[in-house]
């Protein structure tokens, strides 16, 4: 049902872009510069005229009110049609430049409709149908990867601590076998030293050599 008015719309004004094309100019006028940054930016040689981005957007209206009362993408398709009734509500109801109070009237209860139309088309692009939304899931993707992130860095501080403990017991290990091998070897040496045969002393009989008196 909230589909039908858009679609109902867009033929309308397939039927009569140039009316809608009048319509709509005061509004097209006041975005020129944008659509003209815009154009300069794609591909597109020059800007559309306003009959043609008439033309667009009812084709946009046919296509994505279809979807969305068939329920094919249906949140894509409620935000396009968010989209395109923005600058219809701005170009076909300005309540605020009419000078008849009637008329004023008039266009004020349209545009007020077209807010509500807004709102409802925004609550049907957030309804996940009781699926998570993308903002839900980009939420547990960043707890999830924050998650990673901080075991991943634990277990590297683990594997560091583990690293240089053992690097410090083998240098302990390796300075103990040199004192023990140290000490051994300074044993070895006195115990040589020990058994090697004392200097002999002299006996007072040893010959020496005497003197021959002189005659």
């Amino acid at each position: 049902m909230l589909a039908a008015l858009f679609i109902q719309g867009g033929i309308n004004a397939l039927r009569a872009p140039e009316a809608h094309a009048q319509a709509a100019k005061p509004m097209l006028d006041a975005v020129a510069p944008a659509l003209d940054r815009a154009t300069e930016a794609s591909p597109v040689v020059a800007r559309p005229d306003d009959v043609v981005l008439v033309k667009l957007d009812a084709g946009v209206k046919i296509a994505a009110g279809t979807l969305l009362a068939l329920g094919v993408v249906p949140r894509l398709a409620a935000t396009a049609l968010a989209a395109t009734l923005v600058p219809t509500t701005l170009a076909a109801h300005r309540f605020w430049e009419e000078t008849d109070p009637q008329r004023k009237q008039e266009q004020q209860v349209h545009f007020m409709k077209n807010v509500g139309l807004f709102g409802g088309l925004l609550i049907a692009a957030a309804d996940t149908a009781g699926k998570p939304s993308l903002g839900w899931r980009g939420r547990r993707a960043s707890r999830l990867a924050a998650a990673q992130a901080g075991a991943v860095t634990g277990a590297a501080a683990d594997l560091s601590g583990r690293v240089s403990g053992a690097v410090h017991d083998a240098g302990g290990k390796i300075t103990g076998t040199a004192r023990e091998a140290g000490g051994t070897v300074g044993g070895l040496a006195a115990g040589l030293a020990g058994l090697a045969p004392a200097a002999a002393p002299r006996s007072p009989l040893a010959p020496t050599s005497a003197r021959v008196p002189r005659t």
